[in-house]
């Protein structure tokens, strides 16, 4: 599954994220507004992301079939895979390269594997 989102599919899905279920006319008047499309675009649009997985237009009504942060996650489980051959130290060791990480982020950082280890004992 394809669940890298362009920029315009990626404002586009926010829209319905942000309004869903919404009538697919509305939606219509929602991205003419917006966006500035035109109803065809918006449908083709919505086409794509519909066959893509991440929505569904039941009856003229748009509902989503994914959370943003379900294709979030995909999104970054791919780029990790793709570009990284899925070792999230060697992207942590590549993004802070450059700037080191704030206090602020290493805390973070810390709160998250305390967590996802708690979750993982917890199994």
């Amino acid at each position: 599954m394809d669940w890298k989102l362009g920029k315009m599919e990626a404002r586009f899905a926010e829209l319905i994220w942000r309004n869903a279920p919404i009538s697919s006319g509305e939606l219509v008047k929602l991205c003419q507004r917006e966006l500035e499309w035109k109803k065809s675009t918006t449908y083709t649009m919505l086409r794509r992301l519909c066959q893509r997985g991440i929505f569904e237009n039941r009856e003229g009504t748009v509902v989503s079939l994914l959370t943003r942060e379900e294709v979030l996650a995909q999104q970054s489980e791919s780029f990790l895979e793709e570009t990284f051959q899925g070792s999230l130290p060697q992207f942590l060791a590549a993004f802070t390269a450059r700037e080191p990480l704030t206090e602020e982020e290493i805390r973070e950082l810390e709160a998250l594997i305390r967590r996802s280890s708690e979750g993982r004992e917890s199994r």
